[in-house]
């Protein structure tokens, strides 16, 4: 019969009873009333999860279909057949893109960190809601004035009236800077938020009755 770990002289500690009770054969346990329906409601929640990727997914197949088919069908052509893409061309589709990331990955990340965000604002939730609200607000301040200070609304002086690799090279750049700037802003709102949710829990209870 196995025994309850005790150290001598000294009762067991709560810790101890609790992995005695957990690991003892003999213990019958019964399943917890809401086990079913949080199995139902996990299996739901995977479905709808699963639905929510394969839409993007097809939203962003048909994107580029349709992508493929304006440019093949309104790009003019060279006397060799090729196909000769305007400046301006590349410049629309790269404004487009950014204005998607900024739209699109911004709330795909907030996403991940609600968790987050609820544990660390758990002594005041709505200032962590008026907290995140604020964040967003000022994310796509910063994304659109990123996009309007790097739009182009001419060819710059290495490009031509085609698309260059000159011009390949900056669109791409812009793509790279958009990326790097919402991967700073969340860094730094997970080294902050920690801090700030200290720091307003301590005035909260220093205001306390």
């Amino acid at each position: 019969m196995t025994q309850r770990p005790s150290t001598p002289g000294d009762e067991p500690t709560e810790v101890e009873r609790r992995l005695y009770d957990a690991l003892d054969p003999a213990a019958t346990r019964s399943p917890a009333p809401d086990l079913f329906d949080r199995v139902l409601g996990s299996i739901a929640d995977d479905r709808a999860r699963r639905r929510r990727i394969t839409r993007a997914l097809v939203i962003l197949a048909g994107g580029i279909v349709l992508l493929a088919a304006i440019i093949l069908l309104f790009t003019p052509r060279a006397p060799n057949g090729h196909l000769t893409l305007d400046w301006w061309i590349l410049e629309v589709f790269t404004d487009v893109l950014l204005i998607g990331l900024a739209l699109w990955l911004g709330p795909f990340i907030k996403r991940f960190g609600r968790a987050y965000a609820a544990d660390v604002f758990h002594d005041n939730p709505q200032t962590g809601k008026s907290y995140l609200v604020l964040t967003d607000i000022v994310y796509y301040l910063i994304f659109t004035a990123y996009i309007l200070f790097t739009v182009s609304f001419e060819p710059r002086e290495s490009w031509g009236l085609g698309v260059l690799p000159a011009q390949v090279a900056f669109e791409a750049g812009r793509i790279g800077g958009i990326l790097l700037i919402i991967g700073v802003l969340h860094g730094l709102n997970i080294v902050l938020m920690p801090i700030l949710g200290r720091l307003f829990s301590l005035n909260r209870r220093i205001s306390g009755p």
